[in-house]
């Protein structure tokens, strides 16, 4: 179980990580906004990156939620599953203070593969790529692995997109793009 004051840093750093980035942002920073010390602050984290491992692990988590609530929402159905999280991506992305997909962007601050940041970063984009098969799973493409990355491109380019649009315009995008990567619902021009 996890103590007030490691809960209370692990905000403050979200606060500052998403606002302003990873590497911007200092211990220093994070001490200041969760008023404590130094002292403590190594108590709770042996580093940094562990406190950016930490964030990111949140974040995972309640994407991982959400995701998991659009599946329960769909029933099975993978249309009717694909449509809730076009319009979850197409909210989230486009919402004020969005400032883009915080595993993409750890990603490019952080480019070497063996760093525990970005292997976080890489066990979060396994898991949802998983989760993108086993969800079209029951429409038994032959090349599931490869729809399922493809998915995850179009929702990468989702996130990029909501600085653009309207959460509409982006869902809409997503929704059809989907749809014509699986073979479901209505071709991308109609």
């Amino acid at each position: 179980m996890s103590s007030p004051m490691r809960e209370r840093l692990l905000e403050a750093a979200a606060e500052l990580f998403y606002a302003h980035g990873l590497r911007a942002v200092s211990v220093d920073k994070v001490i200041d906004l969760a008023g404590t010390t130094k002292v403590t602050f190594y108590r709770h984290y042996k580093s940094k990156d562990d406190l950016v491992v930490a964030y990111l692990e949140r974040r995972a988590a309640l994407e991982r939620d959400g995701i998991g609530a659009a599946i329960k929402q769909g029933e099975g159905d993978v249309d009717a599953t694909l449509r809730v999280i076009a319009e979850a991506i197409g909210i989230i992305a486009c919402a004020p203070g969005f400032r883009g997909c915080p595993f993409i962007n750890a990603a490019a601050e952080y480019p070497d593969p063996d760093s525990p940041i970005r292997k976080a970063v890489d066990a979060h984009r396994r898991w949802n790529k998983a989760t993108f098969e086993q969800l079209i799973a029951p429409l038994g493409l032959k090349n599931s692995g490869e729809v399922a990355g493809d998915l995850m491109l179009i929702r990468d380019g989702a996130m990029v997109a909501g600085y653009l649009d309207q959460p509409a315009t982006v869902a809409a995008s997503f929704l059809r793009s989907g749809r014509a990567l699986i073979g479901t619902g209505d071709s991308p021009r109609s």
